[in-house]
This record gives C-alpha cells, structure tokens and sequence, in this order.
C-alpha cells in the first residue's frame, strides 16, 4: 500500500485533521497526501516556508531563533511542526527543512541534512535525516520518511 494511503485510511479512522509547513520539500508531501481522493476530510492547509521571512511570519517561528540555530535545525522544525498546528488549528502538524543540494551544504550541514516534525497533542517529535542523491532524490526520499514518521506517530509507536 502507498504510504500516503495508509496515512489517509489512518487519519480518518481517527477522525484527525493535518496541516503540513514544508521548506525543502517544496510542496511535494502536500501534494502526495492531497493525491488521495477524499483528502479533505482530513487534509485542511500546506504552507511551502522557503524563506526564512515566511517561516517566521507565517508559523511563528522566532526570527531570532533561525539566525541563532539556522533554518536546517531540530529547534526550526520543531517550531514550524508546532507553528504550523497553532495556526491552522489541526490536530497533527508537520514540517520539514533542509538542504537538498546540489549547493548550500556546509561542512556542519551537508548536502541531505533534514530535520522532520510532527506535533500533536502527545508532543512534538524531530528526526533528523542524513540523505544522499540528487536534489529530487532527496526531496522524494524526505517525502518517504515524513509519510513513515505520520504512520508511525498514528499507530502510537512514537510516544
């Protein structure tokens, strides 16, 4: 079964909603969650945060905070997780940040550095994610992992 599928049956069995603050993803899990017909039962907004502005003004992550951890880190995505349910109001928020290359890694941060959120009402969760390939390779593997990360925090596996 695909997983953005078996996100779906999920949510809905649970009568949950989910709002999604995407960076470098660019939209791409919106999209593979909204691919499922009936989605809107449970898919209620996206925000693709690109720039740091928009993260800031758009899910409440501290400015101050960006330039002290820089975009690509656990605090940002926990913030953008938890930004992105406070300002839509779902039960379950998401977020992703990172590098997705070819260019813009560091040696602290290379190429395929991401940090995933999800926060619910059990509390926000970030993983960090070391991946290699090209830039869509990274972007459709981040995509994997999120839906994974969902799935799991659904079965009650991540506590």
């Amino acid at each position: 079964m695909k997983l953005e599928r078996k996100v779906g049956i999920l949510l809905k069995e649970r009568s949950l909603t989910i709002a999604v603050a995407e960076s470098c993803t660019g939209g791409l899990i919106a999209n593979r969650l909204t691919n499922i017909a009936g989605a809107s039962i449970y898919f209620m907004a996206g925000f693709v945060t690109y720039s740091n502005e928009s993260k800031s003004k758009f899910l409440q992550v501290p400015h101050e905070l960006i330039i002290e951890k820089g975009a690509v880190s656990f605090e940002v995505a926990k913030m953008m997780a938890e930004g992105v349910r406070s300002v839509t109001g779902v039960d379950i928020g998401i977020s992703s940040t990172g590098i997705a290359g070819p260019s813009g890694g560091t040696k602290e941060k290379p190429v395929g550095t991401v940090y995933i959120g999800i926060s619910g009402k059990n509390g926000t969760f970030v993983r960090k994610l070391s991946l290699n390939g090209t830039r869509i390779m990274i972007k459709k593997q981040t995509s994997d992992e999120v839906l994974k990360f969902i799935i799991e925090y659904l079965e009650g596996r991540i506590l």
